[in-house]
C-alpha cells in the first residue's frame, strides 16, 4: 500500500513538472507570436507595396527614389518592380528577368556578384535596436534566370549610422588616419553582416523564393539596415548553372518581404503621449529631410521624418500648416527663392499623396532671407538649408 502511494506521488510530481514545462512552452510561443505580429515588424514598407510612382524604366546610373522608406547607399543602382510598372520594370516579366512577387504587387532587385560590381538596399528602422536583445531578420530572394551565376553570401548589416559611399563596388568601412598635416591615410575593411546566408547554401532558386533568416544579439543603437553582398567575388561561392541564360553580367537577385522582430524584448507598451503645446504661429524644423543636390526631388531618406508629420496631422485633424523651404546664401537670390519654393511644394505633394487634405496645406519658399545660422561655415549653411512647418490654424 505504501509502495503504491509512493508511485502515485512520483507520478503526480512528474505530471506537475510536465505541466510546468507545457505552460512555459505555451508562454514562450505566445510571447514569440506577439513579438512577430505585423505591427511589431521594425521595417517600414517591408513588402515594397508603398510607392510614390509606378516604375518606368531601368536606369544603369539611376537612383532609387520612388519606393517608400528604401534607398541605395552607393552609386550602384538598385531597381524597383511593380505590376503597374512599364515594360522594363513590370511583373512578372521585366528587363532583368521573370518572377512573381513573394507577396503583393512589388519587389526590388540588386546585383550581388560575379564581378565586383555591387548594388545594395538600405532602410532606416522604426526604432534603434536595444543592447543585448535578440532579434531575427528575415527576407526572401530569387535569382534571375538572366544571371550569369549564383552566389551564397547575401546578408544584412545593421549600423548606428547610415552607410554611404559613391562607389559601385563592394561597400566597405573606410577610416581616415592623419599621418601629418598634409598626409591622410585611408584604410578600408569589409563589413561583417550580423545576418548572412550560409556559404555552402548557394541561392539558385529562379522559379520561387529562397528565405534568408537568422538571429543575432544587438550591440545597441543600430538604426539602419543595409542588404546586399558584402564579400568579394572570390569569397561569395559563385557557381555557374546551365539553367541560366547569361544575359546579365552578374548574379542578379529579386528581394521581397523583409521583417525584423525582437524576440526577447519586453511586451510593447503604449508610447508616451505627445505633450507639445501646439499653438497657431508655432514653427517646427523638419529634421532629416533630404533632396537631390540643387534639386527639389525628395529622397527616400526623408521617409521617417515625413511619416511623423503625417501621423501628427492625423492626430490633429483640424490643424492646418504651411511648409516653408529655406536655402543658404550660395547662388543667385532668384534661384534660391525658386529652389526653396519647389522643395516646399514637394513636401506638400508628398503629404497629399499620403492622404492629407490639400486644403490643410500651404507652401512657401523663403530662399536665403531667414538664416538661423552663420552662412560663413559649411555647418552653418547646412543648418540654413532646411524645411519647416508653421501652424496656421487649429
Amino acid at each position: 500500500m505504501a509502495k503504491h502511494t509512493k508511485n502515485n506521488s512520483t507520478i503526480a510530481k512528474k505530471t506537475q513538472v510536465f505541466a510546468l514545462i507545457a505552460i512555459y512552452i505555451s508562454i514562450s510561443c505566445l510571447t514569440q507570436a506577439q513579438a512577430q505580429s505585423p505591427e511589431d515588424n521594425l521595417i517600414y514598407n517591408p513588402d515594397f507595396e508603398s510607392y510614390q510612382d509606378c516604375p518606368r524604366r531601368i536606369d544603369a546610373l539611376g537612383i532609387l527614389t520612388i519606393v517608400d522608406a528604401w534607398f541605395q547607399p552607393t552609386n550602384g543602382s538598385a531597381d524597383y518592380f511593380n505590376i503597374c510598372g512599364m515594360k522594363e520594370c513590370s511583373i512578372p516579366n521585366n528587363k532583368l528577368g521573370i518572377q512573381e512577387p513573394h507577396s503583393g504587387n512589388g519587389y526590388c532587385g540588386i546585383y550581388c556578384s560575379k564581378t565586383e560590381y555591387r548594388e545594395y538596399l538600405q532602410t532606416q528602422l522604426k526604432q534603434p535596436l536595444k543592447a543585448g536583445e535578440r532579434y531575427r531578420l528575415t527576407f526572401h530572394v530569387s535569382l534571375s534566370e538572366y544571371s550569369s551565376g549564383a552566389i551564397a553570401t547575401i546578408g544584412g548589416v545593421f549600423s548606428k549610422h547610415r552607410l554611404f559611399d559613391t562607389v559601385r563596388s563592394v561597400l566597405m568601412l573606410k577610416k581616415e588616419r592623419k599621418i601629418s598635416k598634409k598626409i591622410t591615410q585611408t584604410t578600408s575593411t569589409y563589413y561583417t553582416p550580423q545576418v548572412v546566408n550560409n556559404y555552402n547554401n548557394v541561392l539558385i532558386n529562379t522559379k520561387g523564393w529562397d528565405t534568408i533568416s537568422s538571429e543575432f544579439i544587438a550591440e545597441g543603437g543600430e538604426e539602419y539596415l543595409t542588404i546586399g553582398n558584402f564579400f568579394p567575388a572570390s569569397h561569395s561561392n559563385i557557381v555557374e548553372l546551365d539553367s541560366l541564360t547569361y544575359l546579365l553580367p552578374g548574379a542578379y537577385y529579386y528581394l521581397d518581404d523583409v521583417s525584423l522582430y525582437c524576440l526577447t524584448c519586453p511586451p510593447p507598451y503604449d508610447p508616451p503621449k505627445d505633450t507639445t503645446n501646439y499653438q497657431i504661429g508655432n514653427v517646427f524644423i523638419l529634421k532629416n529631410i533630404f533632396f537631390d543636390f540643387d534639386k527639389s526631388n525628395l529622397l527616400q531618406q526623408s521617409y521617417n521624418e515625413l511619416q511623423k508629420l503625417v501621423e501628427l496631422l492625423g492626430n490633429h485633424p483640424n490643424m492646418k500648416i504651411e511648409i516653408g523651404g529655406h536655402t543658404d546664401n550660395k547662388g543667385a537670390i532668384e534661384y534660391n527663392q525658386r529652389l526653396s519654393e519647389n522643395r516646399a511644394k514637394s513636401v506638400v505633394k508628398y503629404l497629399i499623396n499620403r492622404g492629407i487634405d490639400e486644403k490643410r496645406l500651404k507652401f512657401k519658399g523663403y530662399g536665403e532671407l531667414h538664416p538661423i545660422d552663420n552662412n560663413d561655415t559649411e555647418a552653418g549653411r547646412f543648418n540654413n538649408r532646411r524645411v519647416e512647418f508653421k501652424i496656421i490654424d487649429l
